[in-house]
């Protein structure tokens, strides 16, 4: 290893305007949709109107004969080479997973599935073609409500015989991490605190800006497929497993991509009925879904009901936590859907130090669209119910939320950390951050003015919302991924390539979808090698150019795919040294490498790694059995996830008269060590808490009661706007990850994970005094309104009134699919 790691660094740190930029607003881009090929057909899907329903019969007649048409096809007509959508996360092996076709040819599961396609000569004559689709349907009871599925009353998929998919379950008892929560429990109700409360995380749409489009070309020698997609190479490995395609034969391509939130990590069926047409007709075809399509069709997230009981000593320390969740599915097992809600079973618990813990979830079917990964992914809801609760604590012990958080948290001397539900953290200082997210709020002054509205009777009150939070990213360590019987690994690769003429391709294994990598990956390998920024070419989303990586979520891409470029540059550096020492007739052991630049120590020969490069491209000049290259490729798998943190405060004005709610101050200091770019994390913050704001006061996907989503279009679905939010203050404290060389932590989640508590404590704290304890989200203002008129939930419910959890519902094996957590 060379001493490149000690040298002052250049880049890393500097907010570089983003290479990415210039043909984004230029419209130089080349979005999928963008894509025209020769003799290229369009395709209109035919989608059910019914939730779940028989396909009885299918008449293409008028569609066949309409103008412009070239072919129409059923499920009956592909189901050779269709495919289909796999799950890479079953639970257990217990988990019931029901076949997901990508267009079924018998039954419909929820509104919105395929049932026909139509491939035309234009986009516009494919369109009114799918309207001639004459399909007759015999409509089955579905099952909408989370609750309700529990009960087995109505079935999602008659042939599984339950709506249950799988029950997991994360004990400290068992584990040997930590005590029996039951007891904790008990002793609390006997000389203590228990604390009971039941939330909802309603379901969203992730809507993103760039609806999916898929462009398939299969007249040549490889199949090639361009998609907006966060997951090319994960798509191809899917094709191949489920299509009969050779690997080797698929190239999958993801171009500029308008943004994702894990709403396009994701096999969709439009994908596979786009390449099944494509090798049918033998011809290019292209499909854009349309905004409505979108909201009914890509995955939604969240979905949950929760139910929590925290245990406490009377003073406020925290004994014991009991989770149980209920998590809706949708129609399928996504990619990894049922997965979703385990990802917080080491979240819970956040910072907190609790003795005692268990976890459980139990997913279940229903006849809606299906549930997969959005921005957070089981973390924001971990933190949202955890970060609720202390603040009931708080309430009950009567002390300030900040206290009773300090009380109870680990701090910056104790870490590493290993927390009662086997994760150990590394780094973190959540004193430093709180302290500076106290000061540029001004808490105090804000709490005294809530005073003073609170004794003069103010119509308008002022309520202050506390998030301290942590959240498990860097989504990757191979060997804990297997343990969880997760399908794929959490690896990472890189490669590197000195051209001749002193630029530097590098090659990554992460696919962005608006996160700046080019820029950032610039960064990293410009400092590393010493080269110019300009000079470095960073290539990605194409698998036959990067034929390796695991692709971009779970805020992985620096922390996993990042380090990966380190290694591939010191593989450069340390190849580069012998033909280095060659050229300046130097020993090997006498030469130092700095600032681009190779010398002899004590001397002022020296010579450049791009002169360098040079030299292996020319061969004049080399020593005897030296490799002519110093191409270097690397793949990183981490040991551990990384933990940034951070202290998120609101204040949020409540009109008691109409309920209407107004933010007045943001205040957020994150800790996600050291930092590439700080412009692009300041975009990273700013566009999550937005994303986690509107959860709480805006969004949420609703159905009819006949499975029709009523909230499909941006008329119904209330997404923010820039003049529906203020001006954020952003901070950064600093305590490094010890997981990788690079010191970081994550960014691209932490903002949503953070702001959606701190917002809805904010104003859950502003009518507390008139008897609301919670607020449903999302927090309009009729729900607001409603809670002040009768002093309680505004359309939240209590933990007694909720039948069917984990260990009430029916058919439920309360030890089926436990882990202990000691690997972790």
């Amino acid at each position: 290893m060379t001493a490149v790691d000690d040298r002052p660094t250049a880049e890393i740190g500097t907010a570089r305007k983003r290479k990415e930029d210039a043909r984004l607003i230029t419209g130089r881009t080349r979005w999928t949709d963008n894509i025209v090929l020769p003799g290229m057909l369009h395709l209109a899907m035919v989608r059910s109107p019914f939730a779940h329903a028989t396909i009885t019969g299918i008449d293409t007649t008028a569609a066949k004969a309409a103008p412009g048409v070239v072919a129409v096809f059923t499920g009956a007509d592909i189901a050779d080479i269709q495919g289909v959508n796999i799950t890479a996360w079953p639970l257990n092996a217990d988990q019931k997973t029901p076949d997901h076709l990508p267009m079924p040819s018998e039954r419909v599961a929820h509104a919105g599935e395929i049932v026909a396609v139509v491939a035309a000569r234009s986009a516009a004559a494919a369109r009114d073609a799918a309207e001639l689709v004459d399909v007759d349907y015999d409509e089955l009871p579905a099952v909408l409500d989370l609750k309700e599925a529990a009960t087995d009353a109505v079935l999602a998929h008659p042939g599984l015989g339950t709506n249950k998919s799988a029950f997991w379950q994360l004990d400290s008892k068992e584990g040997g991490t930590g005590g029996d929560v039951d007891e904790a429990i008990e002793k609390a109700r006997a000389d203590g605190i228990v604390i009971e409360r039941e939330y909802r995380q309603q379901r969203l749409v992730p809507a993103f800006m760039e609806p999916r489009s898929t462009v398939v070309d299969p007249t040549g020698e490889q199949v090639t497929m361009w998609s907006a997609t966060q997951i090319p190479h994960i798509l191809r490995f899917c094709i191949a497993a489920t299509t009969g395609l050779p690997e080797s034969k698929i190239r999958v391509i993801a171009p500029d991509v308008g943004g994702g939130f894990g709403g396009k990590l994701q096999t969709t069926p439009e994908e596979f009925v786009t390449l099944a047409v494509a090798r049918k007709l033998a011809k290019p075809v292209k499909y854009t879904e349309t905004r409505s399509e979108s909201m009914v069709s890509a995955h939604h997230g969240r979905d949950q009901w929760q139910r929590l009981t925290l245990a406490a000593e009377k003073d406020g320390t925290v004994t014991g936590l009991k989770v149980e969740l209920l998590a809706d599915l949708g129609a399928y097992a996504a990619l990894v859907g049922g997965g979703v809600p385990v990802l917080g079973a080491w979240m819970f618990n956040s910072i907190y130090k609790f003795p005692a813990y268990r976890f459980n979830t139990t997913n279940y079917y229903t006849n809606k669209t299906w549930v997969d990964a959005y921005r957070g992914a089981g973390r924001p809801e971990a933190t949202y119910a955890i970060e609720r609760l202390m603040d009931e604590l708080a309430t009950e012990v009567g002390v300030d939320p900040l206290e009773i958080r300090e009380k109870n948290w680990i701090t910056h001397e104790e870490f590493p950390f290993t927390t009662v539900a086997g994760m150990t953290y590394d780094s973190g200082n959540y004193e430093a951050a709180t302290a500076k997210a106290k000061e540029l709020f001004d808490y105090d002054g804000l709490r005294a003015e809530q005073r003073r509205r609170r004794e003069a009777g103010d119509v308008v009150q002022l309520g202050i919302g506390v998030s301290t939070f942590t959240e498990m990213c860097g989504l990757a360590p191979s060997r804990v991924l297997g343990a969880l019987n997760y399908g794929a690994g959490g690896w990472e690769h890189a490669s590197i390539r000195m051209l001749t003429t002193g630029t530097v391709e590098v090659i990554t294994g992460t696919s962005p979808h608006g996160q700046g990598h080019e820029t950032a990956w610039s960064q990293i390998v410009a400092d590393r090698l010493g080269v110019p920024f300009e000079n470095v070419e960073v290539l990605h989303g194409d698998t036959q150019i990067a034929p390796k990586g695991m692709d971009t979520y779970g805020s992985r891409s620096l922390v996993v795919g990042g380090e990966a470029l380190v290694l591939a540059a010191d593989k450069v550096i340390e190849k580069a040294k012998p033909l280095a020492a060659h050229l300046l007739e130097a020993s090997v052991d006498d030469l130092e490498f700095s600032g681009g630049r190779f010398s002899v120590r004590g001397t002022d020969k020296g010579v450049g790694i791009t002169d360098v490069a040079l030299s292996t491209w020319t061969g004049h000049d080399y020593p005897e059995g030296l490799e002519l290259s110093l191409d270097a490729d690397a793949t990183f798998d981490p040991t551990t996830f990384s933990f940034p943190h951070g202290t998120h405060l609101c204040a949020m004005e409540v009109d008691t008269e109409t309920g209407a709610t107004t933010m007045v101050r943001y205040v957020c200091v994150d800790d996600i060590g050291n930092i590439i770019n700080p412009l692009i994390v300041e975009g990273q913050v700013h566009g999550g808490l937005v994303q986690g704001i509107a959860q709480a006061l805006w969004e949420g996907a609703e159905y009819d009661d006949q499975g029709t989503l009523v909230t499909g279009s941006f008329v119904d679905y209330t997404l923010p706007t820039a003049a529906d939010t203020i001006s954020f203050v952003t901070g950064h404290t600093t305590s490094p990850s010890t997981s990788n060389s690079l010191g970081t932590k994550g960014v691209g989640e932490a903002g949503t994970i953070a702001s959606t508590p701190a917002v809805v404590n904010a104003i859950v704290d502003a009518v507390r005094h008139l008897g609301v304890s919670d607020i449903a989200m999302p927090c309009t203002p009729e729900r607001v309104w409603k809670a002040i008129q009768g002093g309680g939930a505004g359309g939240a419910t209590t933990a007694e009134a909720q039948p069917h959890f984990a260990d009430e519902a029916p058919n439920q094996d309360p030890g089926a699919g436990t882990t202990d957590g000691a690997d972790q």
